[in-house]
């Protein structure tokens, strides 16, 4: 297999022309044309012609080949990536009125067995690289014309479980010579994996932090999200009190809002006394169905009066817009119905 130029750094990759025989100032002008999104090593105008004949036989440009995009009337558009060696993984690119914010994978497929969510089905495959994460950012871009301001690692796969080029990917993300989006711009949803958590405090890197809840209680959460056999509510709650004094930023909870499963006001209540202590907000998502589950999203009166529970017992609570619905939007949906259409178990 070819090397993927985007999982360097910059520093590696100037290293890495010099250990070759190279100046090491052509790491940097490859790097400038990697992060432009070239697919071809020839569009390398300032470097010579032998070089990129050498680059072009044992290197990748970490541009990604879209298998299919799909557009939502709303103005989200859903991509699915061919990485080239038969497995394909999922972004998606939303518009707001403060800019472009890219949802991206971290793994092909996923460990954690989520009830409701359209990743378990298809299977765990492997984690992706630094630069397989870099590569949605920087084909999306080139690919729309527009530059991605806020990026939320919460697509497919738990990047805790991936911890390493995760956090690779957060230090060239930020990098000003990378895709140069704020810490504070780039955010991690994890499902509660409490050694990632405390690890990731130790880094110091002021991202928003987002932990994937969905319910307040032990039995029913372990119920839909079999991690929590291995990391309790409590634990996780330690873990998140830890982070934030050790100078971590506001957390935010993730709760999707399932009809008849945790919807109603006891679980508002307990949710609000499980985070009151804690500087965080609450995001409710209506999730979206999943074909082959019994779950549904609550109604909107029912997501009303969760949130003026959550309210008036002093949390602070949004809920996030629903976007891309009319596209398979949620986690896996899109890759998993290209697997089954190939026969592929990847």
């Amino acid at each position: 297999m070819k090397k993927n130029l985007l999982d360097f750094s910059a520093h590696e990759l100037n290293l890495f022309m010099k250990e070759h025989g190279v100046a090491a100032f052509r790491g940097t002008q490859i790097r400038k044309w990697l992060y432009q999104g070239v697919d071809s090593f020839d569009e390398m105008t300032d470097i010579s012609k032998d070089l990129r004949a050498w680059l072009s036989e044992y290197f990748t440009t970490g541009a990604l080949k879209i298998k299919r995009l799909l557009k939502s009337s709303d103005g989200t558009c859903k991509f699915l990536f061919d990485l080239g060696d038969g497995n394909y993984i999922e972004s998606v690119l939303m518009k707001y009125s403060y800019g472009y914010s890219a949802c991206i994978s971290s793994q092909i497929g996923c460990k954690m067995g989520c009830k409701f969510c359209a990743s378990t089905g298809a299977g765990f495959v492997r984690n992706l690289t630094i630069g397989e994460m870099i590569g949605q950012i920087i084909t999306m871009n080139k690919h729309r014309g527009i530059r991605i301001g806020h990026v939320v690692i919460m697509g497919v796969g738990e990047p805790m479980d991936n911890y390493d080029n995760v956090v690779g990917f957060l230090r060239e993300a930020q990098a000003p010579d990378g895709l140069g989006i704020s810490f504070r711009h780039l955010a991690l949803s994890t499902c509660g994996v409490v050694p990632g958590i405390r690890k990731l405090s130790e880094e110091k890197m002021p991202i928003t932090l987002a932990i994937s809840l969905h319910s307040p209680f032990d039995d029913e959460r372990s119920e839909l999200m079999p991690v929590n056999n291995a990391y309790p509510i409590e634990k996780v709650m330690d873990a998140c009190r830890e982070y934030q004094a050790d100078g971590g930023r506001r957390i935010t909870f993730e709760y999707a809002m399932i009809k008849g499963i945790n919807d109603d006001k006891e679980h508002a209540r307990a949710l609000a006394n499980l985070v009151k202590d804690l500087q965080c907000h609450v995001n409710l998502i209506p999730m979206n169905d999943v074909p082959g589950t019994p779950f549904k999203k609550s109604d909107s009166v029912t997501v009303e009066v969760f949130t003026r529970t959550l309210e008036r017992m002093g949390v602070e609570v949004t809920t996030r817009r629903e976007l891309g619905k009319d596209i398979s939007a949620a986690c896996g949906q899109l890759r998993r119905s290209a697997t089954e259409e190939s026969g592929n178990a990847n």
